[in-house]
């Protein structure tokens, strides 16, 4: 004897829980704090932007450009980092819906 397809019930109110909430609760249960991750990569991202600015300004004023250009290449890197990271969440969220 099989039962029915049964939405599970909330615990606080007794009802069956609402389609739109229960789909939201099985997306976060498939990837765990997701909103957290990108808001790290955006952050970082941001960064990583504010600090390549300001070494990319050093390298145009020609000041000490051998610690200079090594630190500019790192906070390139870094953004690039976080926008292949985001990029590669949005697909993953885009693949699993």
């Amino acid at each position: 004897m099989t039962q029915p397809n049964r939405r599970p019930i909330d615990p606080d109110t007794k009802q069956p829980i609402v389609a739109e909430k229960y789909a939201r609760l099985k997306a976060e249960a498939k990837a765990p704090y997701r909103g957290l991750r990108q808001f790290i990569y955006v952050a970082f991202g941001a960064s990583g932007f504010i600090g390549g600015f300001i070494f990319f300004f050093q390298l145009l004023a020609g000041r000490d450009l051998e610690t200079t250009l090594p630190n500019f290449a790192i906070q390139v890197g870094v953004v690039a980092l976080m926008v292949w990271l985001y990029r590669l969440e949005q697909r993953s969220s885009r693949n699993s819906k």
